[in-house]
């Protein structure tokens, strides 16, 4: 019997993986996270870091359909939008998003091989031995829209002057951006390509749009 309850699947900019009925805008792959049976109880195993290859996807491409947390196949996440996707740790898909691919890459300065970054960025993202998100300190003043970093233990966006708390159903109400040294979730890479001009897709509320 297929579970009732909301699947594990929701990637929040922490790096912490909900079970939430929200639908996001955008879904991902980080490998095989569930165990065979994952597709009827929709829990996770303990597994978060063993592949390096994070992506996010479109929710569509040519039509393929999936079943949720299939046996042996990999684990099908989601995201409010990417801005989150991004401080998570994951980078546009090579192969149904291949133009935000190279425009993110492009962006952050790379020329090599796509596994030579995903080494790069999982270096940047995690905390050797640990199996924890890296947060950096950094003056927020450096840092460009569509950032990710914490504020009194919640997460934010930073838009302009403006920061957008995030809880699991999507933004709050703007508040003042920080000044001075702030915690930040979105990995060096994904920073370093949003200084250099890639623009993520955002699900701001309509206010903001």
């Amino acid at each position: 019997m297929t579970t009732t309850c909301p699947r594990q699947n929701r990637v929040q900019p922490t790096g912490d993986i909900l079970r939430h009925p929200t639908r996001g805008s955008l879904m991902g792959n980080r490998g095989i996270l569930h165990d065979t049976s994952a597709h009827s109880h929709g829990a996770l195993t303990h597994r978060r870091w063993q592949h390096k290859a994070w992506v996010c996807c479109v929710l569509s491409f040519k039509g393929r359909r999936r079943t949720l947390m299939a046996a042996n196949r990999y684990t099908e996440l989601f995201f409010h939008d990417e801005a989150v996707a991004l401080a998570a740790g994951h980078r546009p898909c090579a192969e149904c998003r291949r133009a935000d691919h190279k425009a993110y890459l492009a962006a952050a300065g790379h020329t090599g091989s796509a596994p030579a970054f995903d080494k790069h960025l999982h270096a940047a993202r995690a905390i050797p031995r640990k199996f924890e998100q890296n947060r950096a300190q950094m003056d927020a003043q450096n840092l460009p829209d569509a950032t990710f970093v914490l504020l009194f233990d919640q997460p934010a966006l930073l838009i302009g002057d403006m920061a957008l708390p995030f809880t699991p159903e999507g933004y709050a109400a703007p508040i003042k951006r920080p000044q001075g040294r702030v915690t930040v979730l979105t990995p060096a890479p994904s920073i370093t390509a949003l200084l250099g001009g890639f623009r993520p897709s955002l699900r701001l509320p309509a206010n903001l749009r």
